[in-house]
């Protein structure tokens, strides 16, 4: 076992074990193990060993540093000041992302073990709770009265504490459902321990975030046991609320038409936060702008509680860090969910399924909790943030790469259409027996060696005329005899895992076609954004399947009533050998996309339409698809797409003139 399989799990139980005895030792941790993704990264590890890197990993890495970035920019506002650099400083934790990435998913870490670590951080909190309750010098009755916090502001000690104890609770089940009875059984055991020490914090904010979390720790229960379990869920809340001095007696106020002080003083901090935000509303005041204001209030109370913080998230970054700030917020919160939260599907094996329903908890706590404390303005909600998820995202994805294990039982034929393609038509072939027992090939006449190619791989080899995309496809699927088709470009390739991914799901297919994810490659940049974030449908069942008869931009025609998914695995797609490909590649299409508009009866009669629609391509693919994540590349290729577009419809424009010019 290489050095960092073992090092790199030590350093992340170390870090969120130990998080709530001191935060400095969960800060340390983590940034060792950072150290180690930079190494990892600097030696190559994963790329020596291909990795996929998943495309939801980036718009995580993105989330993160979209969130510094627009902390960068309100610090520069005010002017680097020394209050908003402490700030910063904690903010900037979260450009750690990518290396523990790195280190987390070179070191192997599945489920079990990260489950086994979140079992070890409920541990702790009960060792915790133990040696407090031993060292307090007040009667033990006396003692559980009191807010309990260990070492540290009971708000974050409890808010973590449910946190990890919700998670503890996930892992015990996961192993009771793997047959780990006795340590599946343990672990929920000290996962209700946490708990427990979680309500003993006194936090109201736990109270609502508790029925959140149980309602997705339901996404894990059999549907013959949910409704006993939404019964155990009434139970739970309401011996939690009960259980709660300060939320029963807040609940009371409320109802009587009072607060309690420290409400009051919330709603102060949100009011001060607000009037802030009304006059800095684009890019907020600066990272110590809510502060500034703050301590110009005059209540000693309110100096005393509520000056480094407002108190919520949204109102605290709106202050300071204006509309671009929340949305950096927005995105911190929802695209780790989305990225969890998708692979919560059945059709995932509980495993997957586990980690996935873990790793949602944790934004949606944090959401809840944002509420009544800026978490991301403290470094031990923002550290474990960060640690958390980048655990659960690297053992989410190791477990999807390797949990495709089965062999398909249908029988697949692989068309494909070629015309001078000898560059590619090899390793397309190639790719493409790794899933096919027939592989069909469609010749238009190449003047080079892509037919001679062709027959040392497929079974049959045609060359014929040109008719067009569609009824050329069309030809090649009525050459087919396999239960299933696969429909592929000479430019695209099956990669292995995608291979592996097709083969387990023809193993039981879940739907009738399949759409394969592009990763466009491109001047040796693989792009996951843009318009090559699309899903082509290339997969599908063969009866009663047919393509249309379009020129260029074919499509394939699913019988009604059948099933379409998407696999996650991608399907390298070479669209151009150099630029001047791709400019020639760009005009052909256009203009036959201009002939075939006209065929149909469009018709543009200015240029500003043609204009308009270049921007909105541009404006699609390089904003709304995020064709920005994918660099100078992505740039490029948004810019190639929006002349493209312009050019198909000023070619409508030129027929429908000299259409006009006959009559």
């Amino acid at each position: 076992m290489t050095c960092h399989h073992s090092i790199a799990p030590a350093l992340l139980f170390t870090g969120l074990a130990g998080a709530l005895a001191s935060s400095s030792l969960l800060a340390a941790s983590i940034l060792a193990l950072a150290v180690l993704g930079i190494y990892l990264i600097q030696k190559g590890t994963l790329k020596k060993h291909e990795w996929d890197t998943p495309k939801e990993l980036r718009l995580i890495h993105f989330g993160f540093w979209f969130f510094v970035l627009s902390s960068f920019i309100s610090w520069t506002i005010e002017g680097f000041s020394y209050e908003g650099a402490k700030t910063f400083g904690t903010h900037a934790r979260f450009i750690l992302f990518w290396p523990l990435i790195i280190a987390l998913t070179a070191s192997g870490i599945r489920a079990k073990q990260l489950f086994t670590i979140f079992g070890g951080s409920c541990l702790m909190i009960l060792a915790l709770f133990a040696y407090y309750t031993l060292a307090s010098p007040l009667p033990s009755m006396s003692f559980l009265q009191e807010r309990f916090g260990a070492a540290i502001n009971p708000i974050q000690f409890g808010n973590l504490a449910l946190l990890l104890s919700a998670i503890g609770g996930v892992s015990g089940l996961f192993l009771l459902r793997n047959h780990q009875r006795g340590f599946g059984t343990t672990i929920i055991v000290l996962a209700a321990g946490a708990f427990y020490v979680a309500l003993l914090s006194q936090t109201r904010s736990n109270l609502l975030a508790l029925p959140v979390l149980l309602l997705l720790a339901m996404l894990l229960v059999p549907k013959p046991a949910r409704l006993p379990y939404a019964a155990l869920l009434i139970v739970l809340g309401v011996i939690a609320t009960l259980a709660s001095d300060r939320f029963t007696n807040s609940a009371e106020d409320m109802l009587a038409g009072e607060f309690d002080s420290s409400i009051e003083l919330r709603f102060e901090a949100w009011e001060t936060a607000t009037k802030v935000f009304a006059e800095y509303p684009l890019l907020g005041s600066g990272l110590a702008g809510y502060h500034e204001a703050a301590v110009t209030r005059s209540s000693p109370e309110f100096l005393a509680c509520c000056t480094d913080h407002a108190h919520n998230d949204i109102l605290h970054i709106a202050a300071n860090k204006g509309l671009v700030g929340v949305l950096s917020w927005l995105f911190l919160i929802i695209i780790p969910f989305v990225a969890f939260i998708r692979q919560t599907n059945p059709r995932n094996s509980n495993t997957v399924r586990s980690l996935a329903t873990a790793g949602a908890m944790i934004p949606a706590a944090y959401f809840i909790f944002g509420l009544t404390e800026a978490t991301f303005d403290q470094s031990l909600f923002l550290t474990f943030y960060l640690a958390s998820v980048a655990a659960i995202a690297a053992a989410l994805f190791n477990e999807l790469a390797s949990s495709y294990t089965r062999s398909r039982k249908v029988k697949v034929s692989a068309t494909i259409i070629t015309m001078n393609e000898e560059d590619h038509i090899e390793a397309c072939l190639a790719s493409a027996r790794q899933v096919a027992d027939e592989i069909i090939v469609l010749d238009s006449g190449s003047s080079d060696r892509t037919v001679e190619i062709a027959q040392k791989y497929a079974d049959i080899v045609e060359v014929t005329d040109w008719p067009g995309f569609g009824i050329q496809k069309q030809r090649a699927l009525e050459k087919a005899t396999g239960d299933w088709v696969l429909s592929i470009d000479a430019d695209e390739r099956i990669t292995p895992q995608l291979a592996q991914e097709i083969n387990h799901t023809l193993s039981s297919p879940d739907a009738d076609a399949y759409k394969l994810p592009w990763a466009v490659t491109l001047y040796g940049t693989r792009l996951d954004f843009g318009r090559s974030g699309r899903a082509p449908l290339r997969l599908f069942r063969r009866d009663g399947v047919r393509f249309s008869d379009a020129m260029v931009h074919e499509k394939i025609l699913i019988p009604s009533g059948r099933t379409t998914r998407a696999l996650r695995g991608r399907l390298t797609h070479y669209t151009h050998r150099n630029f001047g490909h791709a400019l020639e590649k760009s005009a052909k299409y256009a203009w036959l996309g201009s002939q075939e508009k006209f065929r149909k009866g469009k018709r543009t009669r200015t240029l500003i339409y043609p204009s308009f629609r270049g921007i909105l391509t541009f404006v699609h693919v390089y904003f709304i698809r995020a064709g920005f994540l994918d660099g100078a590349v992505g740039f490029l290729v948004a810019v190639t797409y929006a002349q493209g577009s312009f050019n198909k419809y000023a070619g409508l424009w030129t027929l429908t003139r000299t259409e006009s010019s006959k009559k």
